[in-house]
């Protein structure tokens, strides 16, 4: 498996919506091997950011290189996994099915495509239901075999669009343990959250909002730069930080 020293790079990216942009002269390393959260809240321009890294995104200016590739590029289709809000699996077929399926795609022969439906099942603890129909597994369950069919061609590279959304305490608990794995085994995770407290579990933050990003930094740099106690607090410092006039301004008034 490659790894560089920077998974994903973003260079003046801006992306138009409605005829107003979303991400204006955005910059982003995200460094490999990592698992690198993109935090803030919601219309913060966190999934835009994630679709124009994988490719498919519209209206996009700027530089963004996946793995020394341009985004989207087609050399990319294996070596990067996307894992959207929304479960990108059918409801109807059973967890092995979907899982078959996803290894055809990436191009896997019978053989190897049997192995790595192993592998992607084991990674996820998903040992007992692989003939589950998955209209009949449990939310966090759902969430697991998304991310199966994300992991099933092997990427170096997992884009996670809110995995944990909706989950209870405990299955995000579990998810977020499974990503420290995947992390371990050399891939780099990119994971969105609007929910702070989840800022302990990375290495690297990115805090985004309204389009800009207020920081790039690691969860122990953060809490100190700011005084605060926990993530949530120390994002609201940074905006505020972000917020205040500056004496020059305040003289004008």
């Amino acid at each position: 498996m490659v790894n560089n020293d920077v998974a994903v790079r973003v260079r003046g990216l801006r992306v138009e919506r409605g005829g107003r942009p979303v991400i204006d002269g955005l910059d982003v390393v995200v460094p490999a091997g990592q698992v690198v959260g993109l935090l803030g809240p919601s219309g913060s321009g966190k999934t835009t950011l994630l679709r124009a890294v994988v490719g498919v995104q519209a209206a996009v200016t700027g530089d963004v290189t996946v793995l020394g590739e341009p985004a989207g590029a087609a050399g990319l289709r294996h070596r990067v996994g996307y894992v959207t809000q929304a479960a990108s699996v059918y409801t109807d077929l059973t967890v092995v099915q979907n899982l078959r399926y996803f290894a055809r795609l990436a191009g896997l022969p019978g053989a190897g495509a049997e192995a790595a439906v192993r592998r992607a099942v084991e990674a996820v603890d998903l040992g007992g239901h692989e003939k589950q129909r998955v209209g009949t597994l449990s939310g966090g369950e759902l969430s697991r075999v998304s991310l199966a069919a994300a992991l099933v061609g092997d990427p170096e590279l997992l884009v996670l669009d809110e995995p944990t959304v909706g989950l209870d305490p405990v299955l995000r608990r579990d998810l977020w343990n499974m990503f420290r794995r995947l992390a371990a085994d050399g891939r780099t995770l990119l994971v969105s959250s609007h929910v702070m407290d989840e800022a302990t579990r990375c290495d690297r933050l990115l805090l985004l909002r309204e389009g800009t990003l207020l920081a790039d930094t690691t969860p122990s740099e953060l809490l100190e730069s700011t005084g605060a106690p926990d993530a949530e607090r120390a994002f609201l410092t940074l905006i505020e930080q972000r917020e205040a006039p500056t004496t020059s301004e305040e003289g004008t008034r």
